[in-house]
């Protein structure tokens, strides 16, 4: 990718009505974030997913103002930026349907934040809540797993303490800026955060902390990891979108049980009794995360011969791994009409190559 590409990209994560489903959308469309800048409204509203409101605001945006505007505060404020696209943006996470097109990191990002796993809970969590959540977060810490949460109160904090605690990296996903902290209690927490991990955000810089921006940056928490541990979660909260996400997007749910009667175990609780892996130590998570680990880890292989195939079969298989990906993403990828799409799926899961995970999303059977 070029200089020219990135920067058109990098502007299209300016824009608030956009998001990354929309951006796969536009390059589909046009092949470049720069045609989709000049592309005409009537070329806009062919997107799926562009109306009316959002072709208007591409149109009238001037972008390369307002990039020079946040080059000069990215630069001021000493954090990096990575781009949907860029070798270093999080191999996990740009495979989800609704990758964030520009990620703002305050910090560093390592290889070995691939092995992540989420910690999330309630705000007004309980001492017990804390404990396991400090307790889990420092055991899988020190076994070499990086520690994703959202730098809220209650369980967030306890998680990333844990593992600051026991020496391991975190990354804290914030609902702001990267050069805000959110709440403001944790701006000593935030800056521990970002010496051994780092904080990350699509939001620009000095973007405040809206209330809807919360539920939307936990696609991302779950988009990091491996799997996302819930302790202590009312039935309405946030980490229990986060869950969801994680089940959409072909990952691990983990749930810590709590009191019966007691509303902030009811959401661990219904997760459990819904197929939630029960977490009771640091042990219950990695004995379902060591085979995924094991699977990434093994050499590529396949020695396996192929069945016959279509070349629409053929073309979807190219683009799956063994890592899961969102149906939304292999339409763009493939630049397939949808109902191809999942014609080929369908023949391919008949003829043992891939599988489906809960959220239509899809991998390739191992050995393939």
């Amino acid at each position: 990718m070029d200089r020219d590409e990135r920067n058109a990209r990098w502007a299209l994560g300016l824009l608030p009505q956009i998001g990354g489903v929309a951006v796969r959308g536009l390059l589909d469309r046009f092949g470049s974030a720069r045609r989709a800048w000049q592309a005409s409204m009537e070329a806009l509203l062919g997107v799926p997913g562009i109306g009316p409101a959002t072709a208007r605001a591409i149109r009238q945006f001037d972008w390369a103002e307002a990039l020079r505007a946040e080059r000069e505060r990215v630069t001021q404020a000493g954090v990096q930026v990575l781009v949907w696209g860029d070798t270093d943006y999080p191999v996990r996470l740009g495979e989800i349907a609704s990758a964030p097109p520009v990620l703002y990191v305050r910090g560093a990002l390592e290889p070995a934040d691939r092995t992540a796993v989420a910690i999330v809970g309630a705000r007004h969590a309980t001492a017990y809540g804390e404990d396991m959540a400090r307790e889990l977060a420092a055991e899988l810490g020190r076994r070499g797993l990086t520690i994703v949460s959202g730098l809220a109160r209650g369980i967030d904090a306890a998680a990333h303490r844990g593992a600051l605690a026991a020496g391991a990296r975190t990354l804290g996903v914030l609902g702001c800026g990267v050069n805000r902290v959110y709440p403001p209690e944790h701006s000593q927490l935030a800056e521990e955060v970002a010496r051994q991990g780092a904080l990350l955000s699509e939001f620009p810089l000095g973007t405040p902390p809206l209330r809807p921006h919360f539920p939307r940056r936990n696609r991302i928490i779950s988009g990091l990891s491996l799997g996302v541990i819930v302790v202590e979660a009312g039935v309405e909260s946030g980490a229990l979108i986060t869950a969801q996400h994680a089940l959409e997007q072909g990952r691990e749910v983990f749930a810590v049980p709590g009191r019966v009667h007691a509303r902030y175990s009811e959401g661990c609780n219904r997760l459990i009794k819904a197929g939630a892996t029960l977490v009771s130590s640091w042990e219950d998570v990695l004995s379902e995360l060591v085979p995924q680990l094991r699977r990434r880890e093994s050499p590529a292989a396949a020695e396996r011969p192929l069945p016959e195939l279509s070349p629409g079969e053929r073309q979807v298989f190219e683009v799956l791994g063994e890592e899961p990906v969102h149906i939304d993403v292999i339409i763009v990828r493939t630049a397939l009409a949808s109902g191809r799409v999942a014609s080929a799926l369908s023949g391919l899961e008949m003829k043992g190559l891939v599988h489906q995970l809960p959220g239509k999303v899809f991998a390739r059977i191992a050995g393939y």
